[in-house]
């Protein structure tokens, strides 16, 4: 430990007078040169300044000792002198100082010498003034008041002394101006102040150059580009681009259409001047239903439906605001004019209407009040009425506007159309056009203008005889076209009171139907026809009426049975005797026996037959006269007396009929003669009477069908349809009382036949088989012609 402390301080000792010596040895020599110089350059004799012998610089090695490998300087040790070793930047070996002083230690050897020599690098103006930015950005708010500095950074020289930063300069500008502070040592800093308000929106930035000068001669200089750039405060509002903003819109444009865009514009910048539009706060809540805007772009579009006929003008405030902390903002009115489109059809409106107008009512007559209406405006709302050509109606102009009467242009008619459907079409001016209809129902009211009407005229009925009282036995229909009671008919049967229409007073009427109800039961043998009138009347005010002709015929029914006229007991019975010569021959006419039935037709035609007879072979009986011959001669063996009993019946349905008995005597031809003028004489009176009654009889039957035919004949004269029936009497009697009559309706000939019939005829179904139906021919002499 001792030892160690004793090293120690023997070392520090010695270190001492090392340095005494070093410092009696060293001697201190002052060179200068410029810098920049080139290399080997000559700075000073070293070995001569300090008098050492240039013989032994080499030999005592001579040197200089420094830690730098590759030092500025060199010593040549064969004569002392130091050389620039390489070109010497004073900047770079001297960096910020004044006095660049280079000092070198130099050595020899055998006796160790030290020398300090010290080289002063003069500086030269080899650089020019550097700006550690050659751009500047300054951001500087434009609401600072004059007055504000804003340092900069000072430019750099590395030459030193009067080469240094001797002076700044700014380019000219109104809004700044340069103030140098100097600082020593730190050289001269520039100071930019702000001496007039800045505003962003008339000059966003400012361009300025900072020029540094140094004091060479010339001088060098550097420069500095500053961009200021002045920064926003939200003290701009949006201005919008147009002072009015109006459009023309149509209407119903589909939804989202692009009405206008408005556009503000706002100087301040960033999100004070990013413009958000939006409708000002006075719009209403409708115009929100109908448009909408773009916050960003301002875009106005449709939103819902736009009519003109609601509205035809819209006036919308548009605000426009910035984004600013504060927003600022401003409005602007749209005005947006709706373009009437023809998108309404005109609109039919009936505000006085009778639905029902008479039949009688003159031409002129108002029936509806028509008001017409089309939302639309100009020619889009100009409407044009009319109504079908094929009604009895038309549309008259009223004196107010789009006002129309419908009023009648003819006679109407409620028989010939009762309903009348009218439409009514508006059609507007518009393009395209369009058009409404309307339907209204006129009815025609019923006014008692017709009289009723039968159905025929006249009417003909054929009954039967023998009816039963009190039952209907035909009906006659008239018809009125009218309606209600005016259309309602009664009947009843003209009773005009005179003698020749008696048999009116057995008829009654149905007030109703028209039924004819037969209050007795009619008899042909004593009525055959018979004519009177109806009457029709309707239950209208005033009541109109009509009558017509009934014609009745009444038809035979087989209710008279045959009548035996010959022969005829005197006791009133069917009897008689009748004498022949035995020697007659064959054909020979015994008698002949007449009958009589007072029907008609096959009702009234006779036949006769044998019902008993003793001889079969003697006798013959002719089935249509009634004649009674002989078959052949008499014989010897045959009988004196035979008993003939002869049946006549009629042709009805239920047929009739009378016998009558003759008694056959054969006597000796002396006898004969004798019994036949006793007989004459009887017969003679007998057959007086009998022509007497046949005469009576055919007089009273030809009387009746000479009236029955002229009250035809004069019918058939006043008829126009082409039913007309004829009438011809035939008295056809031949062994009989028999008749016959025929008569026409239509294309077909009736015949109510007799004994005779014409092989060509036929029975009517219905007619109680006693009217046939004959061929036709109307061109023979026995019709009457009319």
């Amino acid at each position: 430990m001792e030892q160690r402390g004793c090293e120690a301080r023997g070392r520090w000792i010695g270190c001492v007078v090392a340095v005494l010596l070093w410092s009696l040895a060293s001697a201190q020599l002052r060179y200068s040169i410029s810098e920049e110089v080139d290399e080997g350059t000559v700075v000073g004799n070293i070995a001569k300044d300090l008098g050492l012998d240039k013989n032994a610089l080499k030999d005592r090695k001579y040197r200089i000792v420094s830690s730098n490998a590759d030092p500025l300087f060199h010593v040549n040790q064969n004569d002392g002198v130091l050389y620039v070793s390489r070109k010497i930047d004073r900047e770079d070996v001297c960096e910020r100082t004044s006095t660049c002083m280079i000092n070198l230690k130099t050595v020899l050897e055998n006796p160790l010498e030290v020398h300090y020599v010290g080289v002063e690098v003069l500086d030269i103006n080899d650089h020019y003034p550097s700006f550690p930015e050659k751009d500047k950005a300054l951001e500087i708010s434009e609401s600072v008041l004059p007055g504000v500095r804003i340092p900069l950074k000072a430019s750099r020289d590395p030459d030193g002394g009067a080469f240094s930063i001797q002076q700044y300069k700014l380019s000219q500008n109104e809004h700044f101006r340069l103030e140098v502070k100097d600082k020593g040592e730190d050289g001269k800093i520039p100071v930019l102040i702000v001496q007039k308000s800045l505003d962003r929106e008339t000059a966003g930035s400012h361009s300025l150059v900072l020029t540094a000068l140094d004091g060479g001669k010339p001088p060098k200089s550097g420069e500095m580009n500053i961009l200021v750039k002045v920064l926003d405060v939200n003290d701009n509002t949006p201005v919008f681009s147009q002072d009015v903003y109006s459009v023309i819109l149509d209407e119903n444009v589909p939804i989202d259409t692009t009405v206008i865009q408005v556009n503000a514009t706002d100087l301040d910048e960033g999100t004070n001047g990013e413009v958000v539009y939006s409708f000002s706060n006075s719009v209403s809540h409708r115009l929100f239903k109908l448009f909408d805007i773009n916050p960003s772009t301002g875009e106005i579009t449709v939103k819902g439906l736009i009519d003109y006929e609601e509205k035809d003008k819209y006036e919308i405030e548009i605000q426009a605001s910035d984004k600013g902390t504060a927003p600022l903002s401003t409005q602007k009115s749209v005005i947006i004019k709706i373009v009437d489109v023809n998108d309404n059809a005109p609109e039919i409106e009936v505000t006085s209407f009778s639905s029902s107008i008479p039949e009688d009512s003159r031409p002129g007559t108002t029936v509806a009040l028509i008001s017409v209406n089309d939302l639309d405006s100009g020619l889009n709302g100009k409407v044009i009425c009319s109504i079908g050509e094929d009604v009895p109606f038309a549309l008259s102009p009223s004196l107010q506007d789009k006002m129309f009467s419908l009023v009648t242009k003819s006679p109407l008619d409620r028989e010939k159309q009762s309903l009348y459907d009218v439409t009514i079409t508006a059609k507007d001016a518009g393009q395209p056009s369009l058009s409404s209809e309307k339907k209204i129902t006129v009815l025609v009211s019923d006014v008692n203008d017709n009289n009723p009407k039968f159905a025929l005229n006249p009417y003909t009925f054929y009954i039967t005889e023998a009816n039963v009282p009190g039952v209907s036995v035909f009906s006659v229909k008239a018809f009125d076209v009218d309606e209600n009671e005016n259309g309602h008919i009664s009947y009843h049967i003209l009773r005009d009171g005179s003698g020749d229409n008696k048999v009116t007073s057995f008829l009654n009427i149905n007030s109703e139907n028209g039924d004819i109800l037969a209050l007795k039961s009619f008899d042909f043998e004593t009525l055959k026809t018979f004519q009177f009138h109806v009457v029709a009347s309707d239950s209208g005010t005033p009541s109109l009426s009509s009558n017509v002709t009934v014609n009745v015929f009444i038809l035979d029914q087989n209710d008279n049975a045959p009548v035996i006229l010959y022969p005829v007991s005197s006791n009133g019975s069917a009897e008689g005797v009748e004498e022949i010569p035995r020697n007659v021959n064959a054909g020979y006419v015994v008698t002949k026996v007449r009958a009589y039935d007072a029907d008609i037709g096959y009702n009234g035609w006779l036949l006769f037959s044998l019902q008993e007879v003793t001889e079969h072979s003697l006798f013959t009986l002719d089935r249509y006269t009634g004649q009674i011959k002989t078959l052949r001669p008499f014989t010897e063996t045959d009988e004196a007396e035979h008993k003939l009993v002869i049946l006549v019946k009629d042709n009805g349905n239920v047929s009739l009929s009378a016998t009558a008995t003759v008694i056959v005597k054969v006597v000796e031809p002396k006898e004969a003669f004798a019994a036949s003028d006793v007989k004459s004489s009887t017969k003679a009176d007998e057959d007086t009477n009998v022509t007497f009654y046949l005469m009576i009889t055919l007089g009273s039957v030809s009387a009746l069908f000479l009236i029955s035919i002229i009250v035809l004949i004069a019918m058939q004269c006043s008829k126009t349809t082409d039913y007309t029936s004829k009438y011809l009497q035939e008295a056809n009697y031949d062994g009989t009382l028999c008749h016959s009559i025929q008569y026409r309706s239509g294309e077909k000939r009736y015949m109510l036949v007799g004994p005779r019939m014409s092989i060509g005829s036929t029975i009517v179904p219905g007619s109680h088989a006693n009217t046939l139906v004959l061929p036709d021919r109307r061109r023979t002499c026995d019709e009457v012609r009319h």
